[in-house]
Order: C-alpha cells, then structure tokens, then sequence
C-alpha cells in the first residue's frame, strides 16, 4: 500500500488533560498512528513518515534518524522546556545545531561552544559582529573552573550569586577547555549559571559550555516570550517554550571579577542590588575608573 512520506497537520490539545493520547487518521490511510503530546501542546508543521510502520516513539524527534515520526515546521520544532525533551536538545547541540531557551532573564539562542561552526552560526541569526562577545552557560557553579580562572575569587562568592541572574566576568586562564575561537582576542569570558532547570540539565547533558546570547534580532528588543522572535524560529533545531518569563527585559546583571579584590558593575541588569550586596559582603570593593 502506498502512503505519501508527509501530511500537513495542526494539533492542539487542551490544556485541561494532563497527558493527551491523539490519533491522526488520514482520509486515505486506515493504519492509526499514535502521537502522544504534553497538556496544551499545539503542533503546526508536517509529519512524516516511512511506509513500514512499526513501533512509534512517544516523542517528536528533530531527526527522522531516531524515530520513524518526525515533527518539521517551516517556523522550527516548538516543544515544551521540560526534562522530558533534553535529550533531543543535547542531540542537536552535538551535531553543531542553535536551540532557542528560556532562561531566567530572557530566551537566548544556545550552541554548543566548543564548536566554531555552531558559535558562527548564532552570530549569523542575531546579526551580530564577532566583535561583540558571546557569554557561556554551565550546569553547576563547581564546572566554572573547567572553563575560567576562579582561583583569586573569595571562597562562597560565586555560589553566593549563583544560580541566578548574573553574569560573571572572569579570565579564561591556561587551563580553560574553550576553543580559542570563541570570542578571540579577548582573555576574558562571561559566564552563567540561570537558576532555571531545564537550561542546567541541557548543559550537564551536553557535558560542556553552552554558548549563550539573547533570542533577538541584534540591537533589537529581548524576548521574554517565543513570540517575540517567531521571525527567527526557522534557524533553530528547537525552539523550547518556558511560556512568559516574569523577570521583564533588563537581561543578567554583568559583573566584571577579573581583577583580584575588586568587582566593576558593566550592566546593572536585573539584579544589580543584590549582587553588590552580596560583592560586598565578600569585602570586594568597587574599581573606580581613573583619569
């Protein structure tokens, strides 16, 4: 029996059910195929599909190589950020695609940021010049020294302001693992550990740095929804929806802790008060500029 390999559809499940079971019979097709989808999930894109049909997984890969049902949407693949869908967020960083996350500042565009090619590009979706450095992301405040220099630090500073909505500044130092490609010139990196779950195991999944910048146009307002840059899903692998972030547009607080003792606020963000607080609670004090 010959079946055609895609068929258009749109599903959307009410948000009332907490897990749905549908079933898509086409017109001309008497074989049911099963898809299960998460509470208020809407689905608008093709699906295809090989003419053997066997066993289905329970979840919508971005690679047909995986499963025999696949989900393509010309805007990108829209899923849910939960933990049931990193393993196919981790799949695409390793192959050197841009996923699109919520974090709790903003939505960023993440790849993997061992990976020139991937790190290139995030700069060709947001428009950005290579002068305009890219921060990282890891899972835990212990993988910072993988890929930093926190040794000068005070001991408790950085698990004092992290998890959270802060971006620190510090030297890349010999032993970091980044490659030299990822913001050259500069011996300094911004890192992040967003107190938002789904970012974290994506980043321990990966086992590496995500490279990690805002889900806009650059020189265009953030995203605090994935509305906001619909324009943009089409160059994403996945585009993971974390709903309407509470936390506005004012982006992580970006502190710069590169000097020993001293701290220099270069943006004062969403969290600019707490976290001179907490620098100072650690006897660091403000660098002033001289003239």
């Amino acid at each position: 029996m010959w079946l055609p390999s895609r068929i258009a559809v749109t599903l959307t499940l009410p948000s009332s059910s907490s897990l749905v079971n549908a079933r898509l019979l086409p017109s001309f097709s008497p074989i049911p195929i099963p898809i299960t989808v998460t509470r208020g999930f809407t689905i608008s894109g093709f699906l295809s599909f090989s003419t053997k049909f066997t066993t289905f997984s329970n979840k919508m890969a971005w690679s047909g190589v995986r499963n025999d049902l696949a989900v393509e949407n010309k805007c990108g693949v829209v899923l849910p950020a939960s933990e049931s869908y990193v393993e196919e967020a981790c799949d695409a960083l390793r192959v050197g695609k841009v996923i699109a996350v919520p974090t709790d500042t903003l939505y960023g565009f993440a790849c993997d940021a061992c990976s020139s090619e991937a790190v290139n590009r995030i700069y060709e979706i947001k428009g950005r010049k290579h002068t305009s450095p890219l921060a990282i992301c890891v899972g835990d405040v212990l993988e910072i020294k993988r890929f930093a220099d926190t040794e000068h630090l005070p001991d408790g500073l950085l698990e004092s302001l992290l998890p959270g909505p802060v971006t620190v500044v510090l030297k890349r130092g010999e032993s970091s693992i980044l490659e030299k490609s990822l913001n050259p010139g500069l011996d300094s990196i911004g890192v992040r550990v967003p107190d938002y779950d789904f970012i974290r195991i994506v980043a321990r999944g990966l086992g590496s740095a995500l490279a990690l910048t805002s889900a806009n146009p650059s020189g265009q307002p953030s995203s605090v929804s994935i509305k906001d840059f619909e324009n943009l899903w089409e160059h994403c692998a996945f585009v993971y929806d974390g709903g309407v972030l509470p936390s506005g547009r004012a982006g992580s607080t970006v502190v710069d802790l590169t000097k020993i003792g001293k701290y220099k606020i270069l943006r004062p963000g969403s969290a600019e008060v707490e976290t001179v607080e907490i620098l100072k609670r650690h006897s660091l004090e403000e660098e002033t500029t001289t003239t």
